[in-house]
């Protein structure tokens, strides 16, 4: 008879007990990410409470959460008939004509994942291990340079200063506090995992997640719900409704119904909850994000360490309540180099998983591989763009070389 054995390697744990015939079923090959489609997507809202929030030119108001402005366009689509529509968008931090710096609490939670057999006990155990570490000194949480701001700075806020390059104080900054905050665990139920092995029979080189059970598992049933890891880290103040939080995992990509439709490398969202007394019944918004860091081969040098993190966090400081109002981050639609299609104000789809998507950093010892992502003058059909240099992406000016052609709803 075998007694369990526990073997720790590098960041994960493997429970050694009766996995029989069983744990094949769920195993991949470790080269089969090559052969899937990396990509990051947006999540709803996931909403406890009712819409109270009102849009106005002022900001998302109503609402308690991240501080943010509006601002807005005109602009006439080609097959619209009347005069120019007005569109609305809506950043954090503070206007760029006001100056200063307006600086966000940045929370990251490394989360840990159980594998479960099906009688509930532990397959494997993956750890975060020093990914969460490795990314608080990174551009996104620590200063580098930068060409749009005199003073090393962080690679969002010298993003935002080459937006609004014309019409910013030159002191303006919005800066990112990071703080790493403590391990969080989800416990996934058989049949909804797949993984490979690492080195030595080991588990794990990379962990895929069923998306629909991964949003169950992480994100509060309801107000009072600790069981979670987004809810346990409300509960406990780990995250805040001034934040942007960070939940991180290592190697842990999303498929939906079959592991070939994959791969989802993070997405960025915000969890309503209902106010009370304390903060005048104000609904509450925490803006999140779950991304996951990318070991180097296992997709290709798109997608490499902080990429996905990058995107996220781009994206949330450019729509951080994802056009909820069904009006903020609503844009034209466009089609990017890459040929995704849109109407939504997403900075780092534009870019995604082009040759030159990432912009390498070197810092701290190595080489971070954060992503390029297109400035809201391209979302606004600007000829001439208004950003740095008229340049329409940054921090690589080139990557997104020109206007979109104009596209009919759906790019039809």
């Amino acid at each position: 008879m075998n007694a369990a054995r526990m073997l720790v390697l590098a960041g994960f744990v493997l429970i050694g007990a009766a996995q029989g015939d069983a744990q094949s079923s769920y195993e991949l090959a470790p080269d089969f990410l090559k052969h899937v489609h990396p990509r990051v997507s947006v999540l709803p809202p996931v909403t406890h409470a009712g819409a109270a929030a009102q849009a106005d030119d002022g900001g998302i108001s109503g609402i308690d959460s991240v501080v943010n402005w509006s601002g807005s366009y005109r602009f006439a689509e080609p097959w619209f008939i009347g005069p120019p529509r007005l569109w609305l968008y809506n950043q954090v931090g503070n206007p760029p004509e006001w100056g200063g710096t307006t600086t966000i609490d940045a929370p990251v939670i490394p989360v840990a994942i159980n594998l479960l057999n099906a009688d509930g006990s532990i397959r494997f155990q993956y750890h975060p291990g020093l990914i969460a570490p490795l990314t608080m000194k990174s551009p996104l949480f620590e200063n580098a340079n930068f060409t749009s701001s005199p003073a090393p700075t962080q690679i969002n806020d010298a993003i935002e200063r080459a937006t609004f390059w014309s019409s910013m104080a030159p002191d303006w900054h919005t800066m990112l506090n990071g703080s790493l905050k403590r391990e969080r665990t989800i416990n996934v139920p058989e049949g909804y995992y797949y993984y490979a092995l690492g080195a030595g029979s080991g588990c794990c080189l990379y962990v895929l997640l069923e998306g629909n059970e991964f949003g169950t598992l992480m994100f509060p049933a309801n107000p009072e719900d600790t069981s979670t890891p987004i809810g346990a880290a409300e509960h406990d103040g780990d995250i805040t409704t001034q934040d942007i939080s960070t939940f991180l995992f290592r190697d842990t990509y999303l498929y939906y119904g079959d592991p070939n439709n994959c791969c989802v490398l993070g997405y960025h969202t915000y969890d309503s909850e209902p106010g009370d007394a304390t903060n005048g019944n104000r609904e509450r918004r925490y803006v999140l994000n779950y991304s996951s860091w990318v070991t180097r081969g296992l997709f290709d040098v798109r997608w490499i360490d902080v990429t996905a993190t990058g995107h996220e966090i781009a994206e949330s400081f450019n729509d951080p309540f994802v056009v909820s109002d069904g009006r903020h981050n609503l844009s034209p639609w466009w089609l990017a180099p890459n040929g995704v299609c849109s109407d939504v104000v997403e900075v780092g789809d534009v870019v995604e998983n082009l040759a030159d998507a990432t912009f390498p950093v070197t810092m701290n010892g190595r080489t971070y591989h954060p992503q390029n992502v297109a400035l809201l003058p391209w979302f606004e059909f600007q000829s001439p763009s208004t950003a740095i240099d008229g340049a329409y992406s940054y921090p690589n000016e080139t990557v997104v070389p020109a206007l979109s052609p104009f596209e009919r709803p759906g790019c039809l």
